[in-house]
């Protein structure tokens, strides 16, 4: 498996939020429920997003905005426009301190207010992420606070386009389609933005492309759980254990095995978020004797025990922050 599918292989949408919004200005949402991941693209009119940190961004129809929670934003039809409706924790819906989820219905996972014969009004398309293990730590840790990828730039709008005329419809089966065209957009966005120069991509995904730490990476990647050091490491590269040791650190910016722990605790994350997952199978999984030495690291690295890191997953609740390597602001993909 190549480093990059490693990544991707993380959005797997289970019964994700979708909604289409159907708004009049002036118009403002306050988006508090702290999910992990939201995706935001314009079907008709414009609209601002306003993350917590940095600045206002102007959404045209067919861009498509990918949002890392949990920190809260606000999108509306003008920077200025106060905010109007609170959207919370498991997508509650107030206004004023009154719940609106139902008054505001307009239709299958349609909500909004727009008013009659209003051509003014603009058309949103929202998909929410309501778990972590929904997307992974490890593609989590690496994305920028806000993402957007303008339209016209790739196969995206295909997307967009499948994903509006879907939303509204109730067949046989119909949640697992939409999840389907979410994971679908967000790793089509992805991939953009990873191939992007300039784009503030992690280190490690652009050193996969050198002929000595690429190589040294999937291996990792491919089997976590081997008893790897650095001097078998650079006999299956072809190069000498310092070479290896000295370039994978000035590329990857910490050393390999430093990585490599790194990654089988991120791996073990991942896995202990499933309800089947014990904790002396995730260890096996990811190269640790046994459960109490996976349980030491994962104290030691992450502040909870797995057994509180599944509790967490197992309610809902975000997990407790990891170190965050990639870009903190916003980042615009080139038109």
């Amino acid at each position: 498996m190549d480093t990059l599918t490693g990544l991707l292989d993380g959005p797997k949408a289970r019964g994700a939020f979708l909604l289409r919004s159907i708004l009049s200005p002036p118009w403002s949402l306050r988006i508090e429920d702290r999910a992990p991941l939201s995706v935001v693209t314009m079907i008709r009119g414009d609209a601002w997003i306003l993350p917590e940190r940095g600045t206002p961004l102007l959404l045209r129809p067919g861009d498509v905005a990918i949002v890392r929670g949990p920190e809260p934003y606000t999108v509306s039809d003008d920077p200025d426009t106060p905010v109007q409706v609170l959207i919370g924790p498991g997508q509650s819906c107030s206004r004023d301190g009154t719940d609106v989820a139902e008054s505001m219905a307009l239709g299958v996972r349609t909500w909004g207010e727009s008013r009659p014969d209003d051509t003014t009004s603009c058309v949103m398309l929202s998909g929410t992420y309501q778990a972590e293990h929904e997307i992974g730590q490890r593609l989590l840790a690496c994305l920028p606070a806000l993402l957007v990828r303008p339209a016209g730039t790739g196969a995206d709008d295909t997307l967009v386009k499948l994903l509006s005329a879907e939303i509204g419809r109730s067949e046989p089966g119909q949640e697992l389609v939409l999840d389907r065209i979410l994971d679908l957009l967000v790793v089509s966005v992805l991939r953009s933005w990873l191939a992007a120069p300039h784009s503030g991509a992690p280190a490690w995904y652009r050193a996969q492309h050198d002929p000595v730490v690429g190589p040294a990476l999937r291996l990792i990647h491919d089997d976590p759980a081997r008893p790897w050091t650095v001097a078998d490491l650079a006999q299956k590269v072809g190069v000498s254990r310092a070479g290896l040791a000295r370039r994978f650190t000035a590329l990857v910016g910490e050393p390999p095995m430093a990585y490599l722990a790194g990654w089988r605790l991120a791996v073990a994350a991942d896995l202990l978020r499933e309800p089947e997952c014990t904790v002396a199978f995730a260890a096996r999984k990811v190269g640790y004797s046994n459960a109490f030495a996976l349980s030491a690291a994962f104290k030691r690295v992450r502040g909870i025990s797995p057994q509180e890191h599944r509790r967490l997953a197992a309610a809902g609740a975000p997990a407790r922050p990891t170190p965050f390597s990639g870009p903190a602001e916003t980042v615009v993909l080139a038109g």
